[in-house]
């Protein structure tokens, strides 16, 4: 039975209420989910601040030791640079830096090569180091406690404001699993998380999990990730569990751009669990009706979170 994807009429009301509920979400929560990621942001940048003697001595000893610190190094540049920007001042690859910043080591590049695409990498932010910002370079004097202070705050804003999408979606993700799970715990379901490997099929009715892979595919086997999951009371042995995505949208613009990923998805989980998957969308924020117009041609329904009744019609 469709939800909403077969009622077009009620629509645009829909989008209105949608947009009115992440706009107030946002002024409400999004600055206090700013702040916290930038405390965490300040205490990465003393850590830098510390495996480099204040910005003194950037080695490409210390980068290949504590790989993480780079993203925290490009921020504190003149002016910050992006990561392919780095790539391109450094002659070095884009695989390397990405291996840096999530804190591992290319270990199939030979050590040597290693060790000189880090120091072009450190040439390069040494030679730009913001010295308006950390003062004492410029003074050729030890950064006193204020100075660091105010050179770590800054660093950190720039850290996170070029990572503030990912904050507010991630602090927004979390809001709607946490609405789902206590939505489904007050109809007296609870959360036993299924196992890696266990098939998903064999969830025990009257409960919920949250990002769970299943394996879908015929031709070959695909892992397909689900943000939140749970097995109806009555549902018979053997059932696919209620399959929902967890998505938000600060803005129109961008909302299209998984729909053919989510359209894949579903297509491959039919192949292989048949036609009465149910895959649907939890939807907060700014979807408009070219989205839920190509959503709905592919079958696929959602439950607004606004409106988070609307589940009960999966027969809870």
């Amino acid at each position: 039975m469709a939800i909403n994807l077969d009622k077009p009429h009620r629509w645009k009301a829909d989008i209105a209420a949608s947009v009115d509920m992440f706009n107030d979400w946002f002024l409400k929560f999004a600055p206090q989910a700013y702040r916290d990621s930038r405390r965490g942001a300040v205490r990465d940048v003393r850590k830098a601040f510390r495996r480099t003697g204040d910005l003194t001595t950037i080695r490409s000893t210390t980068i290949l030791e504590a790989p993480s610190i780079l993203q925290v190094l490009r921020m504190a540049t003149c002016p910050p640079l992006a990561r392919d920007r780095l790539v391109g001042l450094a002659y070095t690859s884009k695989s390397f830096v990405q291996a840096l910043e999530s804190g591992r080591i290319p270990l199939r590049m030979k050590e040597d090569e290693r060790r000189d695409h880090a120091a072009r990498i450190c040439q390069t932010i040494t030679r730009m180091i913001d010295q308006d910002v950390a003062v004492w370079l410029e003074r050729r004097t030890t950064a006193n406690p204020t100075q660091r202070s105010r050179a770590a705050t800054i660093i950190a804003d720039r850290l996170c404001g070029a990572v503030s999408d990912p904050i507010i979606r991630n602090a927004q993700e979390k809001r709607q699993l946490d609405r789902l799970a206590s939505y489904l715990t007050a109809k007296q379901y609870s959360h036993v998380q299924p196992a890696p490997a266990a098939p998903i099929t064999a969830m025990k009715s009257g409960t919920f999990g949250f990002r769970v892979t299943v394996r879908a595919g015929t031709a070959r086997t695909v892992n397909i990730p689900v943000d939140f999951v749970f097995q109806p009371h009555e549902a018979s042995n053997g059932r696919l569990p209620v399959l929902i995505e967890a998505k938000s949208a600060g803005d129109f613009t961008n909302v299209n751009k998984r729909r053919k990923e989510e359209a894949t998805k579903i297509r491959q989980l039919r192949e292989t669990y048949g036609d009465n998957v149910q895959y649907l969308l939890f939807l907060c924020g700014y979807f408009d009706s070219g989205y839920l117009g190509y959503e709905a041609a592919e079958g696929i329904d959602w439950i607004w979170e606004h409106r988070i009744e609307d589940l009960d019609q999966l027969g809870l």
